[in-house]
């Protein structure tokens, strides 16, 4: 199978120009459903095709693909078609050099390009499975809500996440073998207004009460700890006129760590009032880490012979669906199949031109591991 990744790259390199050139910023529903259109014509003639309720209200619904084989293992492959980038600062993809630029090709649309590449190879090898899955999301970047799919997925042999990939510090590929929990911590605050001109005594500032929460969150990390918690104050909302006290705010905290329970000091220290100021706090999101770095070994060092060069496992700090996959009982769950790139969440997103060959052969070369083990 690792052979035919030149002719996955070459093939990659082509849906990508096509799928950058959509913008489709998480709840866009009209850039989603252009994404889901092209990501079918993608996927291989054999293919069944399904749209499933997405996890948030309101976004189009998730796009699946699947093959059926004549073998005994399922396996998933999982992405998203959603970008962060807004509409009005989307670029299209354009290529200087090995460096190929446009909104979304990083995280991850790059990522789809090869999972569908893979796709379309498995169903050239009907006896290495008895299903094979292509699970693209339309919510991963702002999604709040609980995940829905993982019940459906549970018994699925392995998972295949295709977020950006990367390399190990002495240069080896990398896959992700291990993620940290992640949170968003919400602050709402309730004071009172007053003119703050003549009588600002009168106010009880939300701003300022949710200025001091900001640093009571902020002292809670704790990245050489146990739990390697981070607490990052991340957007104060409050106020509407420059004159007036702000009676309402809203402030959201960003939280990573080993556990999800380590999350529970720092929504405690949150007190319920400031200086007359009300403030109710609560989790909008919670996702599990993942770590299957021992359940993995023994695929990735097959993977590794099979390449021909080493494939190690590493950590990231950043969250994805592959967590969820995990959590819902998919052990053998590896994450970061994608393309080397950067800029991810900005509008210069790149991804290398060259990577999309070398992570394909990365990419082969773990299923076929998975799929004969």
């Amino acid at each position: 199978m690792i052979d035919a990744a030149s002719r996955m790259a070459l093939a990659a390199e082509r849906e990508l120009e096509a799928l950058v050139g959509v913008s489709s910023p998480s709840g866009d529903v009209e850039g989603a459903e252009e994404c889901a259109a092209l990501a079918t014509a993608f996927l291989p003639t054999e293919a069944e095709v399904e749209r499933l309720e997405c996890s948030t209200p309101g976004h189009a619904r998730d796009l699946l693909g699947r093959l059926h084989g004549t073998g005994s293992k399922r396996l998933l492959l999982l992405g998203h078609l959603d970008t962060v980038v807004a509409h009005g600062a989307h670029r299209p993809l354009a290529r200087d050099g090995d460096r190929l630029t446009g909104s979304g090709a990083v995280d991850m649309k790059g990522g789809v390009a090869l999972a569908l590449g893979v796709m379309r190879e498995l169903a050239e090898h009907p006896e290495l499975y008895a299903e094979v899955d292509v699970l693209l999301v339309n919510d991963e970047e702002w999604r709040t809500a609980p995940f829905v799919h993982g019940e459906r997925f549970a018994g699925f042999d392995a998972c295949l996440c295709f977020e950006a990939g990367q390399r190990a510090s002495g240069g080896e590929e990398a896959v992700i073998l291990k993620r940290k929990a992640a949170a968003t911590l919400r602050v709402d605050a309730h004071g009172r207004s007053s003119h703050s001109g003549s009588a600002p005594e009168l106010g009880r500032s939300a701003l300022l009460a949710l200025a001091a929460v900001a640093q009571t969150v902020a002292a809670c990390s704790d990245p050489a700890g146990p739990d390697r918690l981070t607490a990052v104050p991340t957007i104060l909302r409050s106020g509407d006129a420059f004159n007036v006290v702000p009676a309402a705010g809203e402030l959201l905290c960003d939280l990573r760590a080993d556990r999800l329970d380590a999350f529970d000091p720092v929504l405690a220290a949150v007190p319920e009032e400031h200086d007359e100021v009300r403030l109710e706090a609560s989790m909008v999101r919670a996702w599990p880490g993942m770590d299957s770095r021992e359940a993995l070994a023994p695929a990735l060092a097959d993977a590794s012979a099979r390449l021909g060069r080493t494939i190690v496992g590493s950590e990231r700090g950043g969250a994805s669906d592959a967590s969820h996959i995990a959590a819902a009982g998919v052990e053998l769950t590896i994450d970061g199949l994608g393309p080397r790139g950067g800029g991810a969440h900005t509008p210069d997103e790149w991804v290398s031109a060259q990577s999309l060959h070398t992570r394909a052969e990365v990419a082969l070369a773990v299923t076929a591991a998975l799929l004969r083990a």
